[in-house]
């Protein structure tokens, strides 16, 4: 017990030892490689579309027609009014959607090709009453 005891003052003699100056010197950081900004080999990435619909509840979207540039898009859905709507993009191969929801937003994050896309309110009825636009991607 003794033997540890002064092992411990030893130890904790040294590390006060080892202080050198007293001046305080600010903490150094491990420098950290900066990452390049991504990009898509196919021509785009990382766009943002915001789309809404409005405040009223109306069978509609504030935007009829949306462009975006080919890669990957995020689409966020804005749906400020009581009445549940969702986003849904659909051709080319693709059918994503956002989650059915009211006064909140979604999103959702789409591989598009160059062409023309569809988008609508996937709730039941609401595409037929007209809540569906066109997205044209270059």
């Amino acid at each position: 017990m003794r033997r540890a005891l002064t092992a411990l003052l030893l130890a904790t003699a040294l590390v006060a030892g080892c202080g050198g100056d007293d001046e305080e010197e600010p903490a150094s950081t491990p420098e950290t490689p900066q990452e390049a900004p991504a990009t898509d080999e196919g021509g785009g990435g990382g766009e943002a579309v915001k789309v809404s619909s409005p405040a009223d509840g109306a069978l509609k979207f504030d935007q009829a027609e949306l462009s975006a540039k080919a890669g990957k898009v995020t689409f966020t859905y804005d749906n400020p009014s009581q009445v549940p709507h969702a986003f849904e993009v659909e051709g080319n191969g693709v059918e994503e959607e956002t989650d059915t929801i009211t006064e909140s937003d979604a999103s959702v994050t789409v591989d598009l090709k160059p062409g023309t896309y569809e988008y609508y309110c996937p709730v039941d009825g609401h595409k037929a009453a007209g809540m569906k636009g066109t997205l044209t991607v270059k």
